[in-house]
């Protein structure tokens, strides 16, 4: 059956792969429910995750009930522990809204909470990230998690991020980065499917961050913390969890 899941998991448009999720996602979360591994997004415990992947896939890191990733529960526990973001009146846009996250932000009494993407049905507000159509200084939050890495003019792209944040507000902008480069890799000539997935590790990749993403950031103006979150979790919650070692989260303020 986990060979199944993760052929439909590479195969399924992710927009029909949310539709279809609330269908099948209590299945698959009925089948493998156990006490080995636990989703802290909704405390659920599993006997196993499930495979995911593009270019490489790895084991054990699909949660079958929120259908969250290693980036997303390491992003959760960093948002319930170390910042207000539960607890105090906020104005927020989420850029491309994981499944994940969706239903649990928009029930937050204390979040006026905005989705914004271009193509996502859980979108609020159709828009590009490089118009946006939101009025500067707008948002005490902005999450837009591996979003920019499918970005031509990523540059653009953070100038908007950064006009229409608060002054004095957050925003965290994860994306799949490789800490052993120290430049950012980008061809643009590269536009076969498959070359992408194998050079930029997914098919709408256009670009491998590197080490340079931060200063790419405060270029803009963002006054950005390079948030080694993961060792503060003791190894126990890391295996618990199943974060992955290495991810640094990007959290920028204006």
């Amino acid at each position: 059956m986990k060979k199944l899941f993760k052929k439909i998991l590479n195969i399924v448009p992710r927009p029909i792969l949310i539709r279809l999720s609330y269908v099948v996602r209590p299945i698959i979360a009925w089948y493998l429910k156990g006490e080995q591994f636990t989703d802290p997004i909704d405390g659920k415990s599993f006997k196993t995750f499930l495979p995911y992947g593009y270019a490489k896939q790895r084991n054990n890191v699909l949660s079958p009930s929120t259908l969250s990733l290693e980036r997303h529960r390491l992003l959760w526990l960093y948002l319930q522990r170390e910042t207000d973001f539960f607890t105090t009146p906020k104005k927020v846009l989420h850029f491309a809204p994981e499944q994940a996250f969706y239903k649990r932000f928009r029930k937050q009494p204390n979040l006026d909470y905005t989705t914004t993407d271009l193509e996502s049905p859980l979108a609020d507000v159709k828009a590009d990230i490089c118009n946006l159509p939101f009025e500067s200084n707008s948002f005490d939050i902005i999450l837009c998690n591996h979003v920019l890495e499918h970005i031509p003019d990523d540059t653009k792209a953070m100038q908007e991020l950064y006009r229409i944040l608060r002054p004095g507000g957050m925003g965290i902008f994860q994306i799949p980065q490789d800490m052993s480069r120290e430049i950012t890799f980008q061809d643009d000539t590269i536009t076969d499917p498959k070359e992408r997935t194998l050079i930029f590790g997914q098919y709408d990749h256009v670009r491998v961050y590197g080490r340079d993403y931060f200063d790419k950031l405060r270029a803009v103006g963002f006054t950005v913390i390079e948030e080694d979150f993961i060792h503060q979790l003791s190894a126990q919650e890391v295996e618990k969890y199943c974060l992955a070692e290495g991810e640094i989260i990007p959290v920028c303020f204006k």
